[in-house]
């Protein structure tokens, strides 16, 4: 599985609706496991991103799914980023010739 993080942004729709928050976050975590994905963390933060998510999607089409699915609920915006640990970076590098 790859892993990703998503920088979350509020829409002013995900603002007026923001005491629902943790129920939408909850409901994401559902939707994600139907697809094949697991949430690994979900939280909520200061400063310019709302929220960020980390997860890990079998494959870049399942994530992209899931985060247009998310978007499309109108609460919020995301930028999404995929995540390398120590041993996948390694392997990577190591094609450089």
């Amino acid at each position: 599985m790859a892993r990703f993080i998503s920088l979350i942004s509020l829409t002013q729709h995900g603002e007026e609706e923001v005491k629902n928050t943790v129920d939408r976050a909850n409901a994401f975590r559902a939707e994600a496991e139907k697809m094949g994905a697991e949430v690994q963390h979900v939280y909520w933060t200061l400063g310019n991103y709302d929220g960020v998510l980390v997860f890990d999607a079998p494959d870049d089409q399942t994530a992209t799914t899931l985060m247009i699915s998310l978007g499309s609920k109108g609460n919020v915006r995301t930028q999404t980023l995929v995540a390398y640990d120590s041993g996948q970076i390694e392997s990577i590098l190591s094609r450089i010739p």
